[in-house]
């Protein structure tokens, strides 16, 4: 997911990170199907993201969603996408609130693993999808947006590392286990504990 010439101004993170649109407005529809999916994930794990059934929620036939999503996996992938750019806003938000530096380095990690817990199915979601190359030639691969916010916080708040790149995939790493542990069960969520060892390598560098 390391893309040198996908880079992140931490300071403009709402025009790369924001959730798309939540309604239906003529000429949005494939939005509005997004909105859709997205707040079925939100109720749980075994929602159905049929076009069918979302075609449903928006008000349309079957058919008209055809044109932007050809079958269930096109719109399985936009769904994961989505995922990922909300997990980028909040990561930015987050720094943004810190004041940056190594507390906002800090918060980037909890707020990884706050989302996992918060919306499991949509975290799932979209870290077990395979995003199709047309994602990264269109520049829009929700998964480089966050990567790179996290990338742009090792760099800032740890300006000294010669291999900011092997950090940040190593901070990605811790708050990913961790978030999965949590998901599966192996450990209970305490977010008091979280911050402890998200804080061990988020806020351990020297």
């Amino acid at each position: 997911m390391i893309d040198e010439d996908n880079s992140v101004n931490m300071e403009n993170v709402d025009a790369v990170a924001t959730p798309r649109g939540k309604g239906y407005h003529h000429g949005d529809l494939r939005a509005a199907v997004i909105a859709a999916g997205m707040k079925r994930l939100t109720e749980g794990d075994d929602a159905e993201l049929g076009l069918r059934a979302l075609a449903r929620d928006v008000g349309v036939s079957a058919t008209a969603l055809y044109r932007h999503f050809p079958d269930k996996e096109a719109l399985l992938d936009a769904l994961a996408d989505e995922g990922l750019r909300r997990l980028g806003a909040l990561q930015a938000q987050a720094w943004l609130k810190a004041g940056g530096g190594k507390a906002g380095f800090l918060a980037i990690g909890i707020a990884y693993v706050r989302f996992a817990h918060e919306d499991p199915a949509i975290f799932r979601l979209s870290f077990t999808r395979q995003m199709p190359e047309r994602y990264r030639e269109a520049g829009t691969d929700g998964g480089e947006t966050a990567f790179n916010l996290l990338r742009v916080g090792v760099s800032q708040a740890l300006p000294q590392l010669d291999a900011p790149d092997v950090a940040a995939l190593h901070a990605w790493s811790l708050v990913h286990g961790l978030a999965m542990l949590i998901l599966d069960r192996r450990i209970e969520w305490d977010e008091a504990r979280v911050e402890q060892v998200v804080a061990m390598t988020f806020g351990g560098f020297d």
